[in-house]
């Protein structure tokens, strides 16, 4: 399975050539060009035009261009065979055979009460490369008596159950949009509550969001740092007034992991 960094998912409307035109050149993980909820349902044609234009026309500086679909359309699905991007989303998968026969690599969105049900089942379909929870979906699929996305009661047992289930399957696990445009506190909190989770990256719905998410969702100097001498470490012995042994060694290893393969040395 290819490994791509999403540290920052930036979602951008599919109907929006301006918008399209700028996220082309942000130093972004991720661009998802969205066919979805971004797209009002008169546009949904139009949108897909543009769409298509913009990935024939435009360089695009991010590493993963992504098309969010519309769950069931078959047209949008013909648009992904007919322009290849490097991923397809998939919104509201409520079993892994909403998965098979798609022509390109696949995220699953879990933002239902039987999604969340059945993740783990989800999250075991070929071809899939990252579960993203989608919390606001997910709170009114509840009853959850909540107005804002990301806000509610039941946003931490999603988040738990969604990362234990991509990571039995060797997926990136990747958090839902913070929707508070000038929050920078709001967001760093949003953010660092699911990287504690273990969490590889975070939708954004905001070109200045994604700065933000690049820094956190990355190691700091002070993890690998540590990290690097828990690997110097052989056996079990003492580091810094704690034991360490082969645990302490995966996990180490496992902070190296978030960095590209050419920064993971010692």
């Amino acid at each position: 399975m290819t490994v791509r960094r999403r540290r920052s998912c930036l979602t951008v409307p599919g109907d929006d050539e301006r918008k399209l035109v700028k996220a082309a050149a942000l130093d972004v993980d991720e661009v998802i060009l969205d066919l979805e909820d971004a797209v009002a349902a008169e546009r949904k044609e139009g949108a897909r035009e543009t769409v298509a234009r913009a990935l024939r026309d435009h360089e695009w500086r991010a590493a993963t261009v992504a098309i969010r679909v519309n769950r069931g359309s078959a047209a949008d699905l013909e648009l992904v065979r007919a322009t290849r991007p490097d991923v397809v989303v998939l919104p509201k998968v409520e079993s892994a055979e909403e998965l098979e026969g798609l022509p390109v690599p696949a995220e699953a969105q879990i933002e239902t009460a039987r999604g969340l049900v059945e993740c783990e089942r989800i999250a075991a379909a070929s071809g899939l490369e990252a579960l993203v929870l989608g919390p606001g979906d997910l709170a009114a699929s509840l009853g959850v008596p909540e107005l804002t996305i990301g806000a509610g009661a039941h946003v931490d047992y999603a988040l738990a159950r969604l990362v234990v289930a991509a990571r039995a399957f060797g997926l990136a696990a990747i958090d839902g949009p913070y929707v508070g445009l000038d929050d920078e506190p709001g967001l760093r909190a949003s953010a660092l509550r699911s990287r504690a989770l273990g969490y590889d990256g975070k939708w954004c719905i905001h070109p200045a969001q994604v700065e933000i998410c690049n820094e956190l969702y990355t190691p700091t100097a002070a993890e690998l740092e540590r990290a690097r001498r828990i690997l110097g470490v052989d056996g079990v012995a003492r580091l810094d007034g704690e034991m360490v042994d082969a645990a302490n060694r995966r996990m180490a290893e496992a902070i190296l992991a978030r960095l590209p393969p050419a920064q993971r040395e010692p």
